[in-house]
């Protein structure tokens, strides 16, 4: 055997391995799930594995760590029911466990945490823009939440031509000496005036949101990747 049939063979073995490997991982995200029987309401088996199969992704993408973050979404089946990941769960492990439902203006279900009514309000914002339908994100992104830091800063610009196109601004939202109505309101005024994609919370992470979870995760994903290409642009000391 020649050396390039040899370096042939080698690439196309090692291409079988990788595409092994990817249906191996691709399995793992969508294993079925069983649903969860609640108490007037069920949620079905595939949403409770699409909170399982992007719990996973947002873990792996680095946008969020341990039991940081957590993503919920209005049920399609169930008027202002809300689904969401438990207090202190970890994106990257979720099972139905995990999984905490509540409805929309009544007090947070047990295991809810304190994000709930955040997530609640953001949820109805969103729904508004996709008849009725709502995915919310909180994730505590390092490069978004590291510029969020800067106090003179009132919001996100990307300065990278994929950033642009998809977000004008974002706006930054303070949470420290305001009432919690105060900071509720200003978190929707924002998330409206950030064209209802995201929104950052100083020092606190990202809020996406989107139709379904898959948008949640790409607008968070979008506004991530600009901020560090900032993050790296000033490391470097480049103009732009």
């Amino acid at each position: 055997m020649s050396e390039v049939e040899a370096l042939r063979y080698e690439n196309e073995s090692l291409r079988g391995a990788v595409t092994g490997a990817t249906g191996i991982i691709e399995e793992m995200d969508t294993q079925p799930m069983p649903p969860i029987v609640g108490d007037g309401f069920i949620v079905p088996a595939h949403v409770v594995g699409d909170f399982v199969r992007i719990g996973r992704q947002l873990q792996r993408e680095g946008l969020c760590h341990a039991t940081s973050g957590n993503i919920s979404i209005l049920s399609l089946d169930e008027p202002n029911l809300v689904h969401m990941t438990r207090q202190g769960s970890s994106l990257g492990q979720l099972d139905e466990r995990h999984i905490v439902s509540g409805r929309l203006g009544e007090q947070a279900p047990l295991g809810a945490g304190d994000t709930w009514r955040i997530h609640t309000i953001l949820l109805a914002v969103a729904s508004l823009e996709h008849n009725g339908r709502a995915a919310c994100a909180h994730l505590p992104a390092p490069y978004s939440t590291a510029m969020s830091l800067e106090q003179d800063l009132f919001v996100l610009r990307p300065v990278d031509s994929s950033g642009k196109e998809r977000f004008d601004s974002v706006v930054i939202v303070d949470s420290d000496d305001v009432t919690e109505d105060d900071f509720l309101r200003q978190l929707s005024e924002g998330l409206q005036q950030s064209n209802c994609k995201a929104i950052v919370v100083r020092g606190g992470g990202i809020y996406a949101v989107g139709a379904d979870f898959n948008e949640a995760w790409d607008n968070a994903a979008a506004i991530e990747h600009s901020m560090k290409i900032s993050y790296l642009i000033r490391l470097a000391d480049i103009d732009n």
